[in-house]
């Protein structure tokens, strides 16, 4: 008897990734730019400071990861969700089509954004 291979276990590592990914910097940036630099308690930086800050290629490939980590963590989230509450379980392949390209799309212009 053979099995068929599937992707799911490798879109569950990048679901899991993204949601640590997530978990850990996204409240810092929250904090930063939606909370404390416009209540003045911070300056918002300079537009030479942010692109010296993202000048070094390993910062800009650390981006790109987080980014695209915190993509697929979405996509499955919205994919799963939209499965079960919705109960559109049919639509499987298209959905996960679109939720996944999505986050290939995103990636592909965090990429092209960044370098």
């Amino acid at each position: 008897m053979s099995r068929r291979r599937t992707a799911e276990p490798y879109l569950w590592l990048l679901f899991s990734g993204g949601g640590v990914v997530a978990a850990l910097l996204l409240p810092v940036l929250v904090l930063l730019f939606g909370v404390l630099m416009p209540l003045g308690v911070l300056d918002w930086p300079s537009t030479t400071h942010l692109t010296a800050l993202l000048d070094p290629l390993p910062v800009r490939l650390a981006l790109v990861a987080v980014i695209v980590l915190c993509l697929f963590h979405a996509a499955h989230r919205i994919r799963h969700t939209s499965e079960e509450l919705l109960g559109v379980a049919r639509f499987d392949l298209f959905i996960a089509l679109l939720c996944y390209g999505g986050a290939i799309a995103g990636g592909t212009l965090a990429v092209l954004l960044l370098f």
